[in-house]
């Protein structure tokens, strides 16, 4: 895997190739191997390394990027010329900044502890090591005379930015995941976790649990659509509420594009709702820097309901001071959340945590005290309705239970919602201790589940 001296080494090259009057480089890339099966059996095995250099180039106001994955002097200088022959030909862009050095790139406030995210036991995984753990799964959906598909896959990756100001910044990470969808005759359950250490994924408890969810879920009856209490667990919760945060953008606010437009300071949600953006949170993944090498900051989103703020990247800050939302949009300042140049897009938080309630309950707890609602294990195929109320649609899928006095009696068939993110974070009635999620719809993130009232279904559906 490429190491921090070689990309070192290989800035050094690329530098000394550039006219331009600044010369970033991003490294990125890494090995990847990944088992995948169906039908109760592996049918695929890959493996893959590839490292990438990304070069931007500026001349006077013009900026513009190219790649390539080839390190040798031609393809060095090649992907140089491209870079600044793309620079020379833009429309000077008078946002832009100069790029950031070490000193400003630091930042001034004080730094937190980042814990480390490469584990040697993630690194070292065989073929047969995934195999060892994807035969415990088949061995689980056998007893249980069900089908299983999924994957099993691990990594190690690298991220790193250079610049000619003297900037540099490198980042090295493992990550191991396990999905597995259990199928039976008219059901399924579905359970997915991934971790930078294996040591803590468990694919037979995994296994266990989806098993659980398709034989609990077996010849689903129908209810109608209506509003219910819901219990989100983890994966739901955490596909629904990803939709709102490419919203918490100072640029989505400079285009007038967030929800959070005219509410920034004011109670938007329940007040037990608190949100940060936490890279050095030990339960998230990533680097500490940003696609322009600032440190990414601990940001409050929300407080008891409260929006606070945004994110910002250093260009999109400077811009907000001088417009004419800058007294409605919260502190300003670069937060170390800008996407690489150029971009549209500006900025936007990926490390999400949800804070701890005061007083947690398990998702047992949550059931026992449900007199009637459903149970959703994830959510599928959601789509936003009305950006500005955060309405949203979508379908639950792989294990949709019903409650009845306390208890799940039984699967019932899946159902589409229609359901404002605004709406359904002012009527959580109970959370869970938050935990690393993942699921299909969105990033992870550290979030818990959620017990919410009136959740709108609008349908049912055939399956």
């Amino acid at each position: 895997m490429l190491t921090i001296d070689q990309a070192a080494d290989l800035f050094d090259r690329i530098n000394k190739l550039s006219s331009a009057d600044e010369t970033e480089v991003l490294f990125s890339g890494g090995s990847f191997a990944l088992t995948r099966f169906a039908n109760n059996t592996i049918h695929q095995n890959v493996a893959d390394e590839n490292h990438f250099v990304s070069v931007r180039t500026v001349f006077g106001g013009r900026t513009a990027r190219a790649s390539t994955n080839r390190f040798d002097d031609d393809s060095l200088r090649r992907v140089v010329e491209s870079s600044e022959a793309l620079a020379r030909v833009q429309h000077p862009d008078p946002d832009l900044l100069p790029m950031p050095d070490s000193r400003e790139a630091a930042g001034s406030a004080d730094k937190c502890a980042f814990p480390s995210r490469y584990f040697a036991e993630t690194a070292a995984i065989t073929p047969q090591r995934r195999a060892g753990g994807v035969k415990e799964i088949v061995d689980i959906a056998q007893k249980h005379k069900l089908t299983t598909a999924g994957i099993f896959s691990s990594s190690e990756s690298v991220e790193g930015i250079f610049n000619s100001r003297g900037l540099s910044s490198w980042h090295t990470q493992t990550l191991a995941e396990v999905s597995i969808t259990m199928q039976g005759a008219d059901s399924s359950g579905w359970q997915k976790a991934n971790s930078p250490d294996v040591a803590n994924l468990n694919p037979l408890s995994q296994a266990e649990t989806a098993a659980k969810k398709a034989l609990d879920s077996a010849r689903p009856g129908e209810i109608p659509p209506g509003k219910y209490t819901v219990i989100l667990e983890p994966s739901a919760a955490l596909d629904i509420v990803g939709f709102m945060f490419w919203d918490y953008s100072g640029m989505a606010i400079l285009d007038q594009r967030s929800f959070l437009t005219g509410r920034i300071g004011s109670q938007l949600f329940g007040e037990n709702v608190t949100i940060w953006d936490d890279v050095a949170h030990p339960l998230q993944t990533g680097s500490a820097f940003d696609g322009e090498g600032m440190r990414r900051l601990r940001v409050p989103l929300v407080e008891n309901g409260v929006v606070k703020r945004v994110v910002y990247a250093r260009a999109t800050a400077e811009r907000m001071k001088r417009s004419e939302h800058k007294d409605k949009a919260g502190p300003i300042e670069p937060t170390g959340h800008g996407f690489p140049l150029p971009n549209e897009m500006g900025e936007m938080p990926l490390n999400i945590v949800f804070a701890a309630p005061q007083d947690p309950q398990t998702l047992s707890e949550m059931i026992a005290s449900t007199e009637r609602g459903v149970l959703v294990t994830r959510l599928w195929y959601i789509r936003e309705v009305d950006p500005y109320e955060k309405m949203l649609t979508g379908m639950t899928r792989d294990g949709t239970l019903l409650i009845e006095n306390g208890q799940v009696r039984q699967g019932v068939r899946n159902l589409r919602f229609n359901e404002s993110l605004i709406h359904m974070l002012s009527n959580v009635e109970a959370m869970s201790a938050p935990f690393r999620s993942c699921g299909e719809e969105s990033f992870d993130m550290v979030v818990p589940a959620m017990k919410i009232r009136d959740f709108n279904f609008t349908e049912v559906t055939k399956f």
